[in-house]
């Protein structure tokens, strides 16, 4: 297969109305997702390392720790609203504007939480706070993955619609490389460095992630076939009562495939707060487990992205999901007996190259379960409420396993569960690859109506 992105930025240039300039909207949803998400993942490992001890400071450590995590899940909380609110404005005002909002308030953000006060300085201030702007993080992040993943599957000429929407989960990972590295060398400071002003600098830094984005994503186009359903008049006035209308059940399979994402906030939060603060592993080992993942995963992801644009969606999901449940448990068993050649190793298989197969298919999966009317609100509003329980799986995870070494268990078959729960949901659904752009979401017509429809055109 030809992965080269340059293809005709005009429609008319093939006379396919969604062939647009997949090389600038995938160069966008790269850029802005890694963007994006440096600084959605600086505030987990921020979670994971430092917060307990500075906004949770009066707490018992354990608590303080659980505390922490918790607030990295409350960012989800607020990710189904601002999939809501997002996903509306892009279906009918266009995915361009929802893509340049979304990284401003996510930069904002992220930068303001470095310049807040701690627990000895302001008391119970301090986490509430940090929980309000969580919370914008979260609202922001709700209709990112879906604006960057509509624009581009938009944007994309067929045959490659998984290979071209796949740089926006290119781009999450490059982020999570970014914010991983960066705490690298803060990790390293002495402990009361790290714990007044150390910990701040990665949040600062989201001050040239805003500037960056914001001039990347303003001058993207919007996407032809949305620019066609505008220039017809079928752009719903009220995208989301057609959502909730006629395309429920597709959201609900949604819910169930994205809990998937569980793999990832148990690997990146779960598994370095057990690492760290239960067994007493080295802390910038840990780091650089994710950071080496998430060099893999760079590769790994439009590899199956590829894959999947030849085979299929569902085989390539289903096999990547599977494995992140077998793997899981190797996982974290290595790291209860502290064998770092086995972290590493097993880490760095399982999500840099295994949980990539599901990353490399899911942006184009879920955006072709739904038609272009409801594509960004739709997809935003699924993923975002499977996120938002992902986004808890660490909580759960501490809450249900305790303190002691061998711990990891109960985490491993949590995790597995969720898994299946995606498989089923992936697996009854159809397969959606080589059904062309105009016909994606369609439902089929009911054999009554198709009989009735027959016997009026007699």
């Amino acid at each position: 297969m030809n992965d080269d992105l340059s293809l005709p930025s005009s429609p008319a240039a093939t006379g396919a109305p969604h062939a647009g300039n997949p090389r600038r909207a995938a160069t966008a949803a790269w850029i802005g997702s890694a963007l994006e998400y440096y600084d959605f993942f600086i505030y987990g490992t921020a979670a994971a390392l430092v917060f307990g001890r500075i906004f949770f400071a009066g707490n018992d450590p354990i608590i303080a720790t659980l505390l922490a995590v918790a607030t990295f899940g409350v960012g989800y909380l607020a990710r189904p609203l601002g999939a809501l609110v997002l996903g509306h404005m892009g279906d009918r005002l266009g995915r361009k504007r929802v893509l340049v909002f979304t990284v401003l308030l996510m930069g904002v953000a992220t930068f303001l939480v470095g310049c807040l006060p701690t627990y000895d300085q302001i008391g119970a201030w301090a986490p509430v706070f940090l929980v309000v702007l969580r919370l914008c993080q979260g609202f922001s992040a709700g209709g990112e993955q879906a604006g960057a993943n509509s624009m581009s599957l938009e944007h994309a000429g067929e045959g490659r619609r998984a290979f071209v929407t796949s740089f926006t989960m290119s781009g999450t990972q490059a982020g999570q490389i970014l914010a991983t590295g960066i705490f690298i060398p803060v990790a390293l400071l002495p402990e009361d460095q790290l714990l007044s002003w150390g910990w701040r600098l990665p949040f600062w830094l989201s001050a040239i992630v805003v500037v960056v984005a914001f001039l990347i994503r303003r001058t993207l186009e919007e996407t032809p076939v949305f620019e066609q359903e505008k220039a017809s008049g079928q752009v719903s006035e009220a995208p989301l009562k057609v959502l909730f209308r006629d395309h429920w059940r597709t959201v609900l399979r949604v819910v169930a495939a994205a809990l998937i994402a569980s793999v990832s906030t148990i690997f990146t939060v779960y598994a370095l707060t057990y690492a760290v603060n239960t067994v007493g592993l080295d802390r910038t080992s840990m780091l650089w487990v994710g950071v080496l993942a998430n060099v893999v995963a760079l590769g790994a992801i439009p590899f199956w992205a590829r894959i999947s644009d030849r085979v299929g969606r569902k085989p390539v999901f289903i096999g990547g999901s599977i494995g992140c449940a077998v793997l899981m448990f190797g996982y974290l068993w290595s790291i209860s007996v502290g064998n770092y050649a086995l972290i590493f190793l097993i880490g760095i298989v399982m999500f840099g190259f295994v949980h990539s197969a599901t990353g490399g298919v899911w942006p184009a999966t879920y955006g072709e379960w739904f038609p272009t009317k409801v594509r960004l609100s739709g997809t935003a509003l699924g993923t975002q409420i499977g996120f938002a329980i992902a986004g808890f799986a660490p909580t759960i995870a501490v809450a249900i396993s305790g303190d002691g070494p061998d711990s990891w268990l109960i985490v491993a078959v949590f995790l597995s569960v969720l898994v299946a729960i995606n498989v089923v949901a992936v697996a009854t659904a159809k397969e959606t690859f080589r059904v062309p752009m105009e016909k994606l979401g369609l439902r089929e017509p009911r054999t009554a109506d198709r009989v009735r429809a027959g016997a009026v055109a007699e």
